[in-house]
C-alpha cells in the first residue's frame, strides 16, 4: 500500500529584532528554531526576523541588522518570540502593542525572554497570570504592572498561550521546552545535545543556582555516571557506584559533590525523572511501567519526585504532551489561514 505524505505547513516561529538589542537573546531563538535539522526526520520551524520598521537597527557592539519583514510578520506566526528590550522603563510602540495583542487574539503562542516580559505586560497579555523576568527587573515589573504575579525565583513559566523566562542563558530553557512541548523529550534533547547544554532544567528551577549540576573533571565518576545512565533500571546505590570507581563510600560521595555540585542520589533522581519523559509521551506504557523501566522501585516513589521537580504529576504531563502534539498537528494541518 502506497503512504501518502499530505503537505503541512510548518510551525512559524516570528522573533522580534529592535534598536540597541542584545543580539545574544535573538541568537538564541536563531539558533533553536531557525538552523535547518534534516537529522531529526520532523517538519521543523520556519524562523522569520522581523523588525518594527524597514530601517536597519544597531545592535549593541555598533553592527546594524535590516530584516524585510516588519510587525506584520506576527499575522501568520504560530509563536511570537520578544526578546529583552532595550530600556525596561520606556513603554514599546503602540504599533507593537497592537501588533502582540491581535496576535494574541488570534490564537498565537506568545513568550518573552528576560525583559521582553515588559513589551507583553504592556499589551496586557501578563495580567492575572504568574510571569517571570530577569530578577534585576522583578521588582519593577510587579510595582508597574500589579496585576501580574511576578515570580523572581524561576527559570521561565509556561501558562499554556503565554510564556515567560527569566535572564538571558533561560532562553535556552524556554526555547528548548517549546520544542518539546511540539516535538517531545527525545527532539528535544536532540537540540540541548546540538547546543551543548542540559536537555531539561525545569521551568520552576531557581534563578540563583550555587551548585550546579557540572559535567565532571574527574574521569572516575563521569565513567560511573555514564555507567549509570544506561543502566538507569537496575538498582543503583552509593556503594555499588563507589565499587564501580574503586573508591569507598564515603570517597566516592566527597568526589561526586566537588565533580558536579550534588549527591549522587539527586542526580540520579533527575537522570531518571529525565529518561522517564520519552516514555510518558508514548501511550503504550502505564504509569507503573514507566517507573519501573527507568529505575524508580514503586509508582508512588516516582509521583512524588516527579511533582517535585516538574509541579505536575506524570499523567497531567502526558495529557499535556498529546494536547500539545495535537495542536501542532493542527498548525501544520493547513497550507494557510
Amino acid at each position: 500500500m502506497t503512504r501518502i505524505r499530505l503537505a503541512r505547513r510548518r510551525h512559524r516561529v516570528a522573533v522580534l529584532a529592535y534598536e540597541a538589542m542584545s543580539s545574544f537573546e535573538l541568537g538564541i531563538v536563531i539558533e533553536v528554531f531557525g538552523l535547518p535539522r534534516p537529522e531529526l526526520d520532523v517538519d521543523w520551524y520556519e524562523l522569520t526576523v522581523c523588525t518594527e520598521s524597514t530601517a536597519p537597527v544597531s545592535v549593541i557592539g555598533g553592527a546594524s541588522l535590516s530584516s524585510a519583514a516588519g510587525l506584520e510578520a506576527f499575522d501568520q506566526a504560530d509563536t511570537v518570540i520578544v526578546p529583552g528590550v532595550a530600556d525596561v522603563h520606556a513603554p514599546p510602540s503602540p504599533a507593537l502593542i497592537g501588533a502582540l495583542r491581535a496576535a494574541h487574539e488570534r490564537g498565537a503562542r506568545i513568550a518573552s525572554i528576560c525583559s521582553g516580559a515588559f513589551a507583553l505586560a504592556a499589551a496586557g497579555l501578563l495580567d492575572g497570570r504568574r510571569a517571570t523576568t530577569h530578577w534585576r527587573y522583578a521588582e519593577e515589573l510587579q510595582c508597574r504592572f500589579p496585576a501580574i504575579n511576578v515570580d523572581p525565583d524561576v527559570l521561565y513559566l509556561d501558562d499554556g498561550d503565554v510564556l515567560t523566562s527569566a535572564g538571558s542563558a533561560a532562553g535556552i530553557d524556554l526555547c528548548v521546552h517549546l520544542v518539546r512541548r511540539d516535538f517531545g523529550q527525545l527532539v528535544a534533547n536532540s537540540v540541548a545535545r546540538r547546543l551543548v547544554v542540559p536537555p531539561h532544567r525545569d521551568g520552576g528551577q531557581a534563578q540563583f543556582i550555587q551548585s550546579p549540576v557540572a559535567e565532571p573533571d574527574d574521569d572516575r565518576i563521569s565513567a560511573t555516571m555514564d555507567w549509570a545512565r544506561r543502566h538507569l533500571n537496575q538498582p543503583i546505590t552509593v556503594e555499588r557506584l563507589a565499587r564501580r570507581a574503586h573508591l569507598s563510600s564515603r570517597s566516592y560521595l566527597r568526589r561526586f559533590r566537588q565533580s558536579t555540585g550534588t549527591s549522587p542520589i539527586r542526580w540520579l533522581i533527575g537522570e531518571r525523572l529525565q529518561a522517564s519523559l520519552p516514555l510518558l509521551e508514548k501511550a503504550e506504557l502505564s504509569i507503573e511501567e514507566v517507573a519501573a523501566a527507568v529505575g524508580f522501585d514503586a509508582a508512588v516513589t516516582y509521583r512524588h519526585h516527579f511533582a517535585r521537580a516538574m509541579r505536575t504529576t506524570p499523567s497531567a504531563y502526558r495529557r499535556a504532551f498529546r494536547g500539545s502534539q495535537q495542536a501542532g498537528a493542527h498548525y501544520q494541518g493547513h497550507a494557510g489561514r
